[in-house]
């Protein structure tokens, strides 16, 4: 790209391709560069101010470039594959960094996080932005693949023998399995680009902060209780349920039993009712942990607690297309995740596979006469199960 085209850009003003800097400043410059990268591509100028007129760049030319080329190959996840240029105006030193549309493993990511253009702003994507864009990228997440930015380091070797204990597998006697050939062997370790890296079910069976990595800081269950009956009401109460799989059950578990009981006097004895039965609950969160979609990135596992009804909702479509009516009918369960379905079965928090729906619907008859309501939306791609209170 040679002056005469950025000087008619620098005419033309700031728009969805085209953004001006007065000086260089590495923060804004990562963060426009990785805008660009991630959608159409575009170019960032320095020494022009937000009126597009041009008032140089006063630090010496040679450093600027410098800091810009290591910029570009430091700055980012990743380096950035980028053209700079340099032109010498009356007001001063003119650069530029034509960035191209880039296409990897995953978004590029300066300071930790997502940035893309719109229009001539640079945004954090939304939710449903940050998903299209990592199905762009070809980043398609299931329990099998590599998560790179982590390493053997991130798991909790004792925590994977006492699963192995559990199993009653011996662990204690020689000859005992390389430890990285154990953790290939069973699904926790994959190799990606050379190198040995923990796969997302490892991770979340035994990593030990699954939430601290980019690619996994969504994958928990968000807790929030309404004062009304739909999301316009106050939110009330709110809770972060994090940790591995099992340990996600257990607080967003706890949360819902902290939030208190129904009483009842039959004579002068009080009975004390739970919001709900510990049993359909319980089914709920773990299906809905384990059954997600995990290629949904920017979306948690939902916990909604309104006057009338408790939702529970898991990002993602059903199964295998399994329908709701199979469902409903305690069909055969397809699981989409079979290594952590089985995690869960081995620390006891499944009952037989595919009676999920049979022991919610049993323990709400039994509670309050009510069934459960199951809604698959394909469209927007979540399932939710609603319990009456």
């Amino acid at each position: 790209m040679e002056w005469p085209e950025i000087a008619h850009r620098i005419a033309s003003g700031e728009d969805e391709r085209t953004e001006f800097k007065r000086e260089l400043a590495l923060a804004q410059l990562g963060r426009a560069i990785c805008g660009f990268a991630n959608i159409e591509g575009g170019v960032v100028v320095l020494g022009v101010d937000g009126a597009g007129a041009i008032v140089g760049v006063a630090a010496d030319a040679d450093g600027i470039q410098e800091r810009l080329t290591n910029f570009l190959q430091n700055g980012c996840n990743a380096p950035v594959r980028a053209n700079c240029g340099r032109h010498r105006h009356d007001a001063g030193w003119v650069h530029w960094v034509r960035v191209p549309r880039q296409r990897g493993f995953e978004p590029l990511r300066h300071g930790g996080r997502v940035w893309v253009r719109r229009g001539r702003s640079t945004v954090e994507p939304s939710p449903v932005e940050l998903q299209e864009l990592y199905n762009a990228f070809g980043y398609i997440l299931t329990e099998e693949q590599t998560i790179p930015a982590a390493d053997v380091t991130h798991l909790d070797l004792q925590a994977f023998r006492a699963h192995l204990a559990r199993q009653g597998l011996e662990i204690v006697e020689e000859p005992q399995p390389a430890v990285e050939d154990d953790l290939c062997n069973r699904g926790l370790l994959a190799e990606f680009d050379g190198a040995l890296r923990p796969t997302l079910f490892g991770l979340l069976a035994f990593g030990k902060h699954p939430q601290s990595l980019p690619q996994t800081g969504n994958f928990w269950i968000d807790c929030v209780a309404y004062g009304g009956n739909d999301q316009a009401a106050d939110v009330i109460l709110v809770g972060e349920a994090k940790g591995r799989l099992d340990e996600q059950v257990q607080r967003a578990l706890g949360w819902a039993q902290g939030l208190g009981r129904f009483e009842r006097y039959e004579g002068l004895q009080r009975q004390d009712t739970p919001l709900l039965p510990l049993a359909a609950i319980r089914e709920a969160l773990v299906n809905a942990v384990v059954h997600r979609d995990y290629a949904i990135t920017g979306s948690k596992v939902l916990v909604e607690v309104f006057y009338d009804r408790v939702v529970v909702t898991s990002p993602g479509s059903l199964a295998n297309h399994m329908s709701v009516d199979a469902v409903r009918a305690g069909g055969r369960t397809r699981s989409r995740n079979e290594l952590m379905a089985n995690y869960m079965f081995d620390r006891q928090f499944m009952e037989r596979r595919g009676r999920g729906w049979m022991v919610m619907k049993k323990a709400m008859a039994a509670f309050n006469g009510t069934e459960p309501e199951l809604k698959h939306d394909q469209q927007s791609r979540f399932v939710s199960v609603t319990f009456r209170l």
